[in-house]
């Protein structure tokens, strides 16, 4: 893990609060209106053209690890971020529609690094990643729609838009690029010069958005900064039960070591940039609701870095039969 990647969220943290300083102190933040969507569709097809559909035979290998990650993505996660928006956000309607749009979409980039980080099965979690896009993508229009409630307050229709904008779009993007890359230039060149590019715009694409949406959005977070406080305590319960449920359900299951972590990481880890970019296009009105999405990855960042380490010296400490056994698996 280079250390670009190890100071994301310091990163981000920063572009929040320079965006807010410029929209809060010159008229200039009217303008972060035009930049936030082109940065985050360039950053998103950044992601996807990095996705690799040759790593799915991995799915074959660990049916058992599959099956419940699925389950506790598509099933639990869901009930579950209904459940902290109601019992902890109920009389704040955005910040509850942006923390289930956050909890409800599996990340597809970053737990890579942590999961690599923590020693898990890196195949197995990179076989996941279009698996868990596709999903999300048709579904998440139906968990909002259903669990957003009377909060959620939009159309089939104008959900449906922001999806094919701001996911559909981007991935045919980067489909077309690895296709013609490859074609015309050899996949060597793709490897050697898309790939570069890709993985080092995606961050400066990120902090860029997140400094635009806050320095257009600055009045309403200094306005609402005291209630953005109240995503903390459901954030912070969903960073420590669903690593305590996917380490059960893996021991239920006696999977090895390298899948135990993959597990934990692929289920723990949120989208925040897509989340962030259905947001702005379904809800552009509701500036709160996008606004509440740059607070999870400065919570999500550094309890991923702790989890992982905290998975990696436990495994180090386990006996030597069992590290021996996790060893041979990977």
């Amino acid at each position: 893990m280079t250390w670009i990647e190890r100071l994301q969220s310091v990163f981000v943290a920063v572009a929040a609060l320079a965006g807010l300083g410029v929209g809060l102190a010159t008229p200039l933040g009217a303008s972060g209106e035009f930049v936030v969507i082109p940065a985050l569709l360039v950053m998103l097809t950044a992601v996807f053209v990095q996705l690799d559909a040759s790593n799915l035979k991995e799915v074959g290998n660990a049916k058992g690890l599959v099956a419940v990650s699925l389950v506790l993505n598509y099933v639990f996660t869901p009930l579950l971020a209904w459940a902290l928006g109601i019992g902890l956000l109920g009389e704040q309607p955005d910040l509850r529609i942006g923390l289930l749009l956050l909890l409800v979409t599996p990340c597809t980039d970053w737990y890579l690094v942590f999961t690599a980080m923590a020693r898990g099965h890196a195949g197995i979690a990179t076989a996941l990643l279009p698996v868990n896009l596709v999903l999300q993508l048709l579904l998440l229009p139906v968990y909002v729609m259903l669990l957003g409630g009377e909060a959620a307050m939009v159309d089939a229709g104008t959900l449906m838009e922001a999806v094919v904008l701001m996911l559909v779009a981007p991935l045919a993007v980067a489909f077309m690029l690895r296709w013609v890359s490859a074609r015309f230039k050899g996949r060597r060149w793709r490897e050697q010069h898309l790939m570069r590019w890709a993985n080092r715009v995606v961050m400066p694409l990120l902090c860029l958005a997140v400094f635009a949406m806050f320095a257009w959005q600055a009045p309403v977070v200094a306005e609402n900064g005291a209630e953005m406080l109240l995503l903390l305590p459901a954030l912070l319960l969903f960073f420590v039960i669903l690593p305590l449920v996917s380490t059960g359900a893996a021991r239920l299951l006696h999977l090895p070591g390298p899948q135990r972590v993959a597990l934990t990481m692929v289920t723990t880890a949120r989208n925040s940039p897509i989340a962030l970019g259905i947001a702005v296009a379904a809800f552009p009105d509701r500036p709160l609701i996008a606004v509440a999405l740059v607070v999870g990855p400065l919570i999500e960042l550094p309890i991923l870095a702790v989890l992982s380490q905290i998975i990696r010296h436990r495994d180090k400490s386990a006996p030597a039969g069992q590290a021996a056994a996790s060893t041979s698996d990977r």
